[in-house]
């Protein structure tokens, strides 16, 4: 405690290292009797969790909240007495780190393993500082894991491996990153652990020999540049990032070149790059392995220049150059840049931007449908390796390797990734499933006239928030589709009974049966009707009730008028003029049920055009006339669309499409199919349709083919 109490009083005032030795006597008290499985008294544990807080210079709340995280749950003592005691910020952290582990029964471990740390991830969101409590607390513990059985010893090793870890890289903070791998590993896979500790000690006389002339070599070329540097030291290779080499790139510990890397701290991003020239013209470089952090920080705000060169010995040595605040963010991260030391909220500060990572993370819990989901969403999103790529105007994305342009077009924004047709990346068109690499510029290609993602999008796309997005969009079309459908079906049953549809469906008659039926509104009940969840004869006998005793309205008959104009070949006329050339455009090919708009052309009539074509908005609006289709179309009057279909190669994949446009009755004049790179296939079809409607069910169900991931109209 005196030493914890000697650090705080390093960087906190006076009346704040008072306030957390009155915080250690509380919990002290609270704890007296208490012993843990070492058989030390049970306060060492808080002591050393504000200890671990204090080396990363935390604020005096987050320490005091260290000191009493176990003494609610634990001794009994009332969050309500913390309140009065140490101020409402220290109760919120305590209650923070106390809610993680609230007693309730789970059908197994796993979904209360994930309760957990979805409750933990609630918690962070109000606060960060509880994760790093939480952590802290983590790292004391496996520290101390040795005394806990060997089974358990497994299960906080691997926990740790799979969640705390990756946290604290994602925040930034590599000492306690590093630490908890290291020790995880001595649990899980003992026998490499020691054997990579021993390989290590033999060559460590020789490791620091060569790393002594390589830094005599840098000082005294940097003395001659007059280049102020601040240190210079070697960073030895961690125990996990040696094995993870090992196990990934298949080498023996002797194939292991880089074991030791040499750090250069200077005053200035100036000197920085000045450095790294330096550095070059002494060794030679190796291509493919210089990275500029400083101009393209780490999403957790890493910074710093790494290059990896051809030491004396003719050997791989890797440089790390950053200046002191750089350094102080490598090893503290978000800690380093803590707001609440000035007194601002931590939601205004700076580095909350730098924080895009975490907000989208608490999306993805909402959209969960359960704990075990969202903990499953979280690995393979934000704990796994990651790309880097780039928007064409430079931003970067972080996205999880494996990541394909339509996980990119979701993360910049869902309407993005809804309208996708196609992709580039660097200037090259490419296929929607190509896999990004970093560095990669990627531009989305987009269309008013795209009908959303296809299914077997699900299938191509790594990031679980591309995932979640597409299946919300068809969550949403379903929804649509059955308020249509259950409406029509409530107004075909009136006409049918021979009621007036107008009188019956106001809006105080629906909102009387939506209550008696428990419906939030009237879309929910067409839905439940579109479905099946309640039948259109319950809902109209509902609608109806008060009219029972009443004659049922006749719907009159609607006499045809005989037409003061002649009907058009085309289904179409100009409003107020008759007997006018009129010819729709080849560019759009508008149908009945589209928003059109004609214009006057030379010697051709009128020309029509949809109103998004983008030949029409060329023309000049005085030029413009109104036009409009003629009433219901006949079946027999038919319109050409080209429509392109992109798909996954297969056997009869082709004449499942031309299948699916005889069973929606839409005949089809042209067809023409190419396949590339032997996987993917191009069909091109000219399909005659009646109207918008029938068209919007023909590209429908020819995206419901198994394998086809896009179907696009296109414009000549």
């Amino acid at each position: 405690m005196e030493q914890l109490l000697e650090r705080a009083a390093s960087y906190l005032s006076e009346q704040d290292v008072e306030l957390i030795e009155r915080a250690y006597r509380f919990a002290e008290e609270a704890h007296r009797g208490q012993v843990r499985k070492s058989g030390e008294p049970f306060i060492t544990h808080p002591v050393a969790v504000a200890e671990i807080l204090a080396d990363l210079q935390m604020d005096a709340a987050t320490l005091v909240a260290a000191l009493l995280h176990d003494v609610v749950e634990d001794t009994g003592v009332p969050l309500e007495q913390i309140k009065e005691e140490f101020g409402e910020t220290v109760a919120l952290l305590v209650d923070g780190v106390t809610k993680l582990r609230k007693r309730i029964k789970f059908k197994s471990s796993a979904e209360h393993q994930a309760e957990n740390y979805r409750k933990m991830f609630v918690a962070m969101a109000q606060d960060i500082r509880v994760i790093l409590i939480k952590l802290a607390d983590r790292l004391h513990n496996m520290r101390t894991l040795k005394y806990m059985p060997e089974h358990k010893q497994r299960i906080k090793a691997n926990e740790t491996l799979e969640i705390f870890a990756p946290l604290a890289h994602r925040l930034g903070i590599s000492k306690i990153k590093w630490e908890l791998e290291d020790i995880s590993l001595r649990y899980l896979n003992p026998q490499q652990y020691y054997r990579i500790v021993n390989l290590m000690k033999k060559k460590r006389a020789e490791r620091e020999e060569y790393l002594n002339e390589i830094i005599a070599i840098l000082e005294k070329r940097f003395k001659e540049m007059e280049i102020k540097v601040l240190d210079i030291s070697g960073r030895p290779k961690h125990i996990y990032s040696i094995y993870r080499k090992m196990v990934n790139k298949h080498k023996e510990f002797n194939e292991i070149y880089d074991l030791m890397a040499v750090r250069v701290i200077v005053d200035t991003v100036r000197d920085c790059y000045a450095v790294l020239g330096i550095i070059h013209t002494i060794w030679k470089p190796i291509p493919g392995r210089f990275k500029d952090y400083i101009a393209m920080p780490k999403a957790n705000m890493y910074q710093s220049l790494h290059t990896t060169v051809i030491g004396p010995k003719g050997d791989p040595i890797e440089v790390q150059i950053r200046t002191m605040d750089m350094h102080r963010t490598a090893e503290y991260g978000i800690a380093a840049h803590w707001a609440y030391k000035e007194g601002t909220s931590v939601q205004n500060s700076d580095y909350e931007n730098k924080l895009k990572w975490f907000r989208e993370m608490m999306e993805l819990q909402k959209e969960a449908k359960d704990a075990q989901e969202f903990i499953e969403n979280l690995k393979m999103d934000w704990f796994s390796d990651s790309v880097f790529v780039f928007t064409p105007k430079g931003d970067v994305i972080e996205l999880p390797t494996g990541s394909v342009p339509l996980d990119f077009a979701y993360r910049i924004h869902t309407e993005i990734g809804n309208k996708c047709i196609g992709a580039k990346v660097n200037g090259k068109i490419v296929p929607l499933d190509y896999k990004l690499n970093t560095g990669d510029i990627v531009e989305i290609l987009t269309s008013k006239h795209s009908y959303g993602p296809s299914q077997d999008w699900l299938k191509i796309v790594k990031s679980s928030h591309a995932k979640n997005k597409i299946r919300s969009w068809f969550k949403k079309q379903q929804r649509e589709e059955s308020v249509t459908k259950g409406k029509e079906m409530i107004e075909a049953l009136l006409k049918k009974h021979e009621y007036n549809v107008e009188e019956v469906l106001v809006p105080e008659r629906i909102a009387e049966v939506t209550k008696k039926f428990n419906f939030q509104d009237e879309d929910d009940m067409y839905a439940a009707v579109g479905y099946g969840g309640i039948s259109a004869s319950q809902v109209v006998h509902r609608l109806t009730d008060g009219l029972k005793n009443e004659e049922p309205v006749v719907l009159p008959k609607v006499k045809t008028l005989p037409k003061k104009y002649p009907r058009s070949n085309v289904g179409v006329r100009v409003k107020g003029v008759d007997n006018l050339l009129i010819r729709l455009s080849r560019c759009c090919n508008p149908v009945p049920g589209e928003d059109i708009c004609g214009f006057v052309t030379q010697g051709r009539g009128i020309s029509v055009h949809r109103t998004d074509c983008p030949n029409l908005q060329q023309v000049d609006e005085e030029r413009r006339i109104e036009v409009e289709w003629v009433g219901e179309q006949e079946s027999s009057q038919l319109y050409h669309v080209d429509i392109e279909v992109s798909a996954f190669d297969r056997l009869g994949l082709l004449n499942d499409v031309l299948q699916v446009l005889a069973d929606t009755k839409a005949s089809y004049s042209q067809v023409s199919a190419k396949v590339h790179r032997k996987e993917f296939a191009n069909i091109m079809i000219r399909v005659m349709i009646r109207n918008a409607n029938h068209l919007k069910t023909v590209v429908e169900k020819v995206k419901a083919i198994r394998d086809v991931y896009s179907v696009k109209r296109l414009m000549q």
